[in-house]
């Protein structure tokens, strides 16, 4: 069985026939070329461009499968209702980590939750908990809650 092997070169000058053909020779294949350059960009382009480079997908969302917007990923969004009702019944943020835990929910690197894990994800609920907190389902949910004793 027969590897290919690579080799990628830093170019300083461009290469020569000489040169293209001692490679050639030597068995190897030009395979591609790269071209770069540095373009002025105005300060209000770039601001522009870099949150979205380096922006985050917020949690319980995911890339869809067209690859051209999000959409609700499942278990995350159960996370999230799980959260948003353990924060009406005042549950401390160790224990909602343990919760999680227990359910075997996991944080999106793989690792358990813990409470300040748990902490930095509350602005996302914070924006998704219109959502989370609406419909027939919560309703009757909110019913059951309102027994909670609450400490005050």
């Amino acid at each position: 069985m027969k590897k290919i092997d690579r080799m990628r070169e830093k170019v300083s000058i461009l290469p020569t026939s000489v040169y293209l053909s001692k490679m050639h020779d030597a068995g190897w294949s030009l395979v591609a070329l790269e071209w770069e350059r540095e373009v002025e960009t105005s300060a209000q382009a770039e601001e522009q461009e870099a949150p979205s480079a380096a922006e985050e997908i917020p949690f319980g969302l995911r890339i869809a499968s067209d690859c051209r917007h999000l959409e609700d990923d499942p278990l995350e969004m159960q996370t999230l209702k799980s959260l948003a009702e353990m924060i009406v019944q005042d549950v401390s943020f160790t224990s909602m980590a343990d919760a999680l835990n227990v359910r075997e929910y996991r944080t999106r690197d793989g690792r358990p939750w813990t409470a300040a894990g748990v902490f930095k994800l509350t602005p996302r609920l914070i924006d998704v908990a219109p959502r989370v907190l609406s419909g027939a389902q919560w309703e009757s949910r909110k019913k059951q809650l309102s027994r909670v004793t609450w400490n005050s």
